[in-house]
Order: C-alpha cells, then structure tokens, then sequence
C-alpha cells in the first residue's frame, strides 16, 4: 500500500519536472533573444495533481492555486528538496564579469547554492516581457493567497530597495506541512516567546459546574466549526475574526488546563505567551514582540494562551509624561491586534478587576473559575484514587482532609473511589 510519503513524493516530483521544463525554457528563450506573444505557462501547463492526502497536493486543491501561483510556490520549495535544479542561474555574465541581474537571486551564509528572490520568480513568469511583468506584479500583492494565507513572504531587509528584489522565502510551517505533512512547532525564542503547552489529561477529565462547562463547550463549538461559521454562513462580513475569552479566578482553579484541553480536543496547538519575552522597557519593543507573535500566528489556527494577562493587559493611566503615553500606546497596541486576530485568544487573571475596560467589551466570553466546592472535590478525587491502592500515602492524606472537612469525608473516600 502506498504511503503518503511516497505520494507526496509523487506529486513533488511531477512538480519538480514541470518546473524544470519551464527553467529550460525560459532560459533558452532568454540567451536565444526570441520574443515570443505566447505566454510559456499556457504552453507549458503544470501537470494535473490527484485529490488525495498527499500533503503538497491537498494545498494546491485547498487554495485553488493558478498555474503561475503553482510555480511560485515550486520554486520556494526547491532550495529545500532539490537545490540544484537553480544551479542554471549561476551563469555568468562574460560582458561584466557578474551574474546576470534579471536572474535575481542572493548567496546564503552556509547555503551553497542558488537562493531565488522575488526578481527570480518574474523572470520565470515574463523574462523579458514588459507587458507580462506588468500583469504578474499582481502575483506578489500581500492579498493574494500565497502571501494572505502566510505560506510564502517576502524578506523585506532593505525598505529602499525594490521589492522583487527581496528574499522569495517559504514559512517554516508550510515547509513542515508540504515535506512532511506535520505541523510545525515554533522554537521558543526571543524571536518567538510562546511555548507550546499540553496535558496529559483528557476532556471528561475536566471537572466544572454545569453552567461553566456549558460556556467552555460553546468556545468549543466555535473552534471546531469556525471556518463554516466564518465562510459558508458569510459572518465574516459581519463580525470580527476570531474568538476572544477571558478566564478569571483564583490560582489552581483549572483555567490553563481548561486551554490545554480545548487545543486537544480540537487538534489545535496551544501557545502560552511568555511575557518576560514580550515585554520591555525600550520604547517600541514591547509592539514590536507583539507583531512577530501575531504575524507568526496568523492563519495557523493556534490558541494563544496569555496567562497572567493584567501584567500586559493593565488598565491605561491617565497621561502625565512620555513613559505614561508609552505604556498607553502599548495597550492600544495589543487592543488592536488581538480584536484582528482570526483565531482563539485566551486571557487569564486572578483577578479581573486589573484589566483595562477596553478589552472587556471585546470578549465574546468571560467565564470565572471559582474554587471547586465539596462535590466537585469528591469528583476530582474519584477521578484521581478510583479503584488504587489505598495505601498508607493515600489514608494519611485522606485523614488530613477529615480535619478540614469535617467527620464523614474519609468514609465518604472510602467508599466512593473504591479503595480497599
């Protein structure tokens, strides 16, 4: 039986051959200075890719992806699987002694062959062609699918410079789904300050009060079916993207593995912030953690968990010097990009109060996390010692909550989990 890593490799390969024949078109047109009306994608049409599980395959049907977008997207991919298909564009222009400019292209660090920038994917599309240049241009508007849906980006270093002549680059993520059919987990970093959290725990696991558990299954419902909320039922035209909850309470109450339980059940990861990484005291540098987080979170689907929120999520002040505005304009900041985040953002506090009003009114949820009452204990005990030994750990620590509790409760263990 074939596996989805070889019919992945399949369909890569067919790709790779397709983009391969338009290089050497290209390239023979261009040397041969032959101008030509005919468009060479609609001479050479990519090949037709089945609709199967094959990861590379299951994007290009997804995004309903044009023949120009396809090779665009080829020719990110090949510096990661096949490097030397763009050796070609190491010829050297003898007139100047260089290589040639209309190749575009830049030399890596440590990588040793070509790295195609945005020029390069031009002059497969057009060549030489002013009116064809005129018309792909639209290939690379930041609307546009390869770029709105964060699966390529353009390494913008120098602002002066003209655009195409950046970096051509895939995003880590679709470069994970598209080799390996896996989703990537960012390393945690200044770059990144988020760490991926998770629990060993399952969803009957969780032990709240009815009405509670009814709120938490209803951020749930809207996880699982966003997309047809959001698409197909056209809400998207009607109210913001994503979903945007406040858990408050006291500590141990249950709020970060309530979020650790909503990614699992869903199949989304779960990212806590850590503020330590987003905050500083350089004016401008707290937005601008905050903008590589968002950017990197944007249309992965993530659940992004900030846990201790009032420490960033703090009421504004009124303005009395420039450290004041800062802090005010940081807010304002952080108001504005978690309102236009498309996925699920969690808050968590001890204590509401703390948090600036503005956010209030833009939670769709805010659910409070009381301490557990004796029924809900005796659940969580039953979940915890059901049908174990009860040894003399265990009867110590049971004797221990007889005190607090009163007469009865080491009974009530007793014969509610079973023990022997």
């Amino acid at each position: 039986m074939t596996s989805q890593l070889d019919k992945n490799a399949d369909c890569i390969d067919c790709e790779l051959t397709w983009f391969n024949s338009i290089l050497e078109h290209r390239i023979k047109l261009h040397f041969e200075g032959v101008q030509t009306s005919e468009d060479l994608i609609e001479s050479i049409p990519p090949p037709k890719l089945p609709h199967s599980d094959a990861p590379y395959s299951e994007i290009v049907h997804q995004f309903n992806l044009l023949p120009a977008e396809r090779l665009i997207l080829i020719l990110s991919v090949v510096p990661h699987i096949k490097p030397h298909l763009l050796d070609t564009f190491f010829i050297r222009n003898q007139n100047l002694d260089r290589g040639y400019t209309e190749f575009g292209g830049l030399s890596g660090n440590s990588h040793g062959g070509f790295l195609p920038t945005g020029e390069t994917a031009m002059f497969l599309l057009a060549g030489d062609k002013l009116s064809a240049r005129l018309r792909y241009d639209e290939m690379f508007k930041s609307d546009l699918v390869l770029f709105a849906q964060g699966i390529l980006y353009l390494d913008h270093q120098q602002v002066n410079e003209p655009q195409l002549a950046t970096a051509l680059c895939l995003s880590p993520e679709y470069r994970e789904r598209i080799i390996t059919g896996q989703s990537y987990a960012p390393p945690f970093s200044s770059e990144f300050p988020a760490q991926l959290i998770k629990t060993d725990l399952e969803w009957d696991n969780l032990v709240l009060n009815p009405v509670i558990r009814q709120e938490i299954d209803d951020i749930l419902t809207w996880v699982q079916n966003k997309d047809v909320l959001m698409d197909k039922w056209q809400l998207k035209q009607r109210i913001k993207p994503g979903f945007r909850c406040l858990f408050y309470g006291p500590p141990g109450t249950g709020k970060t593995m309530t979020a650790c339980l909503l990614g699992k059940k869903s199949g989304f990861p779960v990212y806590r912030i850590d503020l330590s990484k987003v905050i500083s005291k350089y004016i401008g540098e707290t937005e601008k953690n905050l903008a590589r987080l968002f950017d990197r979170a944007q249309n992965q689907d993530w659940i992004l968990f900030f846990d201790e929120a009032d420490s960033l999520f703090g009421k504004r002040i009124e303005t009395q010097n420039s450290n004041d505005r800062a802090a005010n304009q940081e807010i304002s900041y952080l108001l504005q990009r978690i309102e236009d985040y498309s996925g699920l953002a969690i808050l968590s506090t001890n204590l509401r109060t703390h948090l600036d009003k503005a956010f209030a009114r833009r939670f769709q949820s805010m659910i409070l996390f009381p301490m557990p009452n004796a029924e809900q204990r005796l659940q969580l005990w039953q979940d915890i010692f059901l049908n174990k030994p009860f040894d003399r750990t265990f009867r110590r620590s049971v004797s221990r909550l007889n005190n607090i509790f009163g007469k009865g409760f080491q009974k009530t263990v007793r014969s509610s989990v079973g023990c022997q």
